[in-house]
């Protein structure tokens, strides 16, 4: 993995980490785009979602109980203290060697508790020449988790789509850029505020931004 890596100097805290993932082909996530629901609990439905938390056991990643997302009024102003249920991630996706190098990349590189819970959200953001696909229509917020990574799978007929780092709301951002598929941005959740700009076509037709949200701890619970 090529590494671009920030640390405060006398804590060795964990701030954020961009990294091209060499050791996954993106191409084999792209078939389970396809067929996401439509999230439906933000108007427009550009939106697509599925969800599934896992931890991680020696060698072997072990998807846990289905459950709700539940974020804090407090983190998330549009869909805050609302309980939201959304499908399961495809079982053959969990089973693919890529999605396993995926949450253990996140999980070396946040050196998380080995009973850590860890979510991975499938989303997939589209745009037609008349609207607008909004990645994070809850602006610019924290997720209310420990850690969280964001994997670029793919970017299809768009522009738009670039992820921005703040120190707080009010402030100019300290990171922005466009993720290319098979890049990761890993982010302390406690220290950053994080947002992606719209997306829209870049020629006539519809566009889509396709990737992993992964968090720990999971947001997700029974």
């Amino acid at each position: 993995m090529q590494k671009v890596s920030c640390y405060r100097e006398l804590e060795y805290a964990f701030l954020f980490t961009l990294r091209k993932v060499n050791s996954i082909n993106t191409t084999g996530f792209q078939p389970f785009f396809q067929d996401l629901p439509i999230d439906p609990y933000i108007k427009g439905q550009y939106r697509s979602r599925r969800l599934s938390r896992f931890v991680v056991s020696g060698d072997k990643l072990l998807k846990l109980p289905h459950g709700y997302l539940l974020q804090s009024g407090e983190y998330n102003p549009l869909l805050g203290d609302i309980k939201r249920e959304f499908a399961e991630l495809d079982n053959a996706l969990i089973e693919l060697d890529i999605f396993k190098n995926l949450v253990f990349a996140f999980y070396d590189s946040c050196k998380l508790h080995p009973e850590a819970e860890i979510g991975v959200h499938q989303i997939r953001t589209t745009c037609s020449p008349n609207n607008l696909g909004n990645p994070a229509p809850e602006g610019i917020h924290q997720d209310g988790s420990d850690f969280i990574g964001i994997f670029a799978v793919g970017r299809d007929n768009i522009q738009g789509g670039e992820t921005h780092l703040y120190n707080a709301k009010k402030e100019k951002p300290v990171f922005n850029k466009v993720l290319q598929p098979g890049e990761i941005i890993l982010v302390n959740d406690h220290e950053f505020f994080h947002f992606t700009t719209p997306i829209k076509p870049q020629n006539p037709g519809i566009g889509s931004r396709d990737v992993f949200v992964i968090t720990s701890p999971s947001l997700i619970t029974d």
